[in-house]
C-alpha cells in the first residue's frame, strides 16, 4: 500500500463505528466509510468538534447534519495545488485526498522528461488529477459526462492558477471520445482514468466497471502515442483487486508500442493522525515507462 502522507489541509482525526472523522482545514466532518468496521473511538472529545456529519438513511442515500456554521465551499492545499471542497450528496467533497500519492507520481513522471507531455484524463471528476498534471508542465485533456464536475475542475485549475495552460475540457461520453480522437489521430503520452463502478454518460449511456473496464482500456491503446510514459487506472469498485487492474493493462499493453517499462498495483490509503492505523481507500494498476 501506497500512503499519502504529505498533506497538511487534510487529515483523519479518528475512525470508528463506519465512521472517519476529517479535518479539511479548518472544517471538521465526520463521513461513512465501509471500510471502518470496529466500534471503538480512540479520540472521544476530538468527534465533539465536528462541523457536520453525513448521516445515511435505511432507504439508501443519505444528508447532512449541521452542527456548526459549514460555509457552502472553501479551500485545501495540497503543495502548490488548490481544491474548492464542497459537501455534495452521497458524502462526497469534490476530492479524495488518498489521491495525492497518484498526483505526487504523475507529476514526478512528467517533469523528468523534459518534453511537453501530453494527457488524457478519462472520468475526470473535478479534476484534480488534471491539476496535477498542468502544475508539471503537461497539456491536458479532461473528459467527464458531467457538466457540473467538468465546471468544478474548471475552478480548480483557476484556484490553482494554471487557467492560462493547455488544457482541454470535453463533456462526453468517455468510450464515444476516445472512437473520435482515433478517428482523428490524436495521440496521448499518458492516460489516467478512474471509472465508476456503475455511471450513466450525459445522453444515458450505462457505464459497469466489470463489463466495460477491459474494452475501454483496449480502445485507449489505440490513442497512445509512440513513446508514451505511463498508463494509469484507479478504482473505488468493491470486490475489485488491483492486480486485475495490472493484469488489464499487462493484457493490453503488451507489444502495443510498449517496448520497456514497468506494471504495478496496490492500494492507497490515507493515515491517521497520532496512531498506526490506515484507513484503505482504493486500487490502483499501472504501466511506467
Amino acid at each position: 500500500m501506497i500512503v499519502a502522507k504529505d498533506w497538511k489541509d487534510y487529515e483523519i482525526l479518528d475512525m470508528a463505528d463506519g465512521q472517519k472523522l476529517e479535518r479539511w482545514k479548518d472544517i471538521i466532518l465526520v463521513r461513512p466509510d465501509p471500510q471502518i468496521i470496529w466500534n471503538e473511538k480512540t479520540f472521544k472529545e476530538k468527534w465533539k468538534r465536528a462541523n457536520a456529519t453525513y448521516e445515511r438513511s435505511e432507504s439508501g442515500g443519505g444528508h447532512w447534519e449541521f452542527e456548526k456554521s459549514l460555509p457552502k465551499s472553501w479551500q485545501v492545499k495540497y503543495k502548490n495545488l488548490t481544491f474548492n471542497i464542497k459537501p455534495m450528496g452521497f458524502k462526497h467533497t469534490g476530492l479524495f485526498p488518498e489521491q495525492a500519492v497518484n498526483w505526487d507520481w504523475m507529476i514526478n513522471k512528467i517533469k523528468s522528461e523534459k518534453r511537453t507531455i501530453k494527457v488524457l484524463n478519462l472520468f475526470a471528476y473535478t479534476g484534480a488529477a488534471t491539476v496535477a498534471c498542468l502544475s508539471a508542465g503537461a497539456e491536458v485533456t479532461h473528459v467527464d459526462s458531467s457538466r457540473g464536475m467538468v465546471e468544478w475542475a474548471k475552478e480548480n485549475v483557476a484556484s490553482s492558477g494554471f487557467q492560462d495552460r493547455k488544457v482541454r475540457y470535453l463533456v462526453d461520453d468517455v468510450t464515444k471520445f476516445v472512437n473520435r480522437e482515433i478517428r482523428r489521430g490524436n495521440h496521448y503520452d499518458a492516460i489516467i482514468m478512474d471509472p465508476p463502478s456503475y455511471g450513466r454518460g450525459k445522453n444515458g449511456e450505462v457505464w459497469k466497471f466489470e463489463k466495460d473496464i477491459f474494452d475501454l482500456v483496449k480502445l485507449c491503446t489505440n490513442v497512445l502515442s509512440d513513446d508514451p510514459l505511463f498508463f494509469l487506472i484507479n478504482s473505488y469498485t468493491t470486490g475489485i483487486s488491483s492486480q486485475v487492474l495490472e493484469d488489464i493493462l499487462r493484457l493490453n499493453l503488451t507489444n502495443k508500442k510498449i517496448k520497456n517499462g514497468k506494471f504495478s498495483n496496490g492500494e492507497i490509503g490515507l493515515p491517521m493522525k497520532d496512531s498506526e492505523l490506515i484507513l484503505p481507500c482504493g486500487i490502483y494498476g499501472r504501466w511506467e515507462k
